[in-house]
């Protein structure tokens, strides 16, 4: 089952996906500039091969539903994400508010 809800931080408004799949869920949060995401997230890949396309990004591990991966420090972040000042260790939400 997918599931898309919007949710509001600070006045602003995202959207947040679930995707039950078996044994696992996908989890994120986005708006029109980026995103976070549950581990399933390959920051390597986004910041190396995809580079060119600037996707601001951040990954939390260990999450298991969107409160989680809003409350959740960050494990890694796209370069371009680093460029608003989203760092590791970040939480999640706070991330989100550096992509208005």
């Amino acid at each position: 089952m997918v599931t898309l809800t919007p949710i509001t931080i600070d006045n602003t408004t995202f959207t947040a996906v679930s995707v039950e799949l078996p044994k696992t869920n996908l989890l994120a949060v986005y708006n029109d500039k980026g995103y976070i995401m549950c581990g399933a997230l390959d920051v390597g890949l986004l910041n190396e091969r995809l580079r060119d396309r600037q996707i601001i990004a951040a990954r939390a591990v260990g999450v298991r539903t969107i409160q989680q991966l809003l409350d959740a420090p960050l494990e890694s972040v796209t370069y371009e994400a680093e460029r608003l000042g989203i760092t590791k260790g970040m939480i999640g939400k706070d991330a989100l508010l550096k992509m208005i």
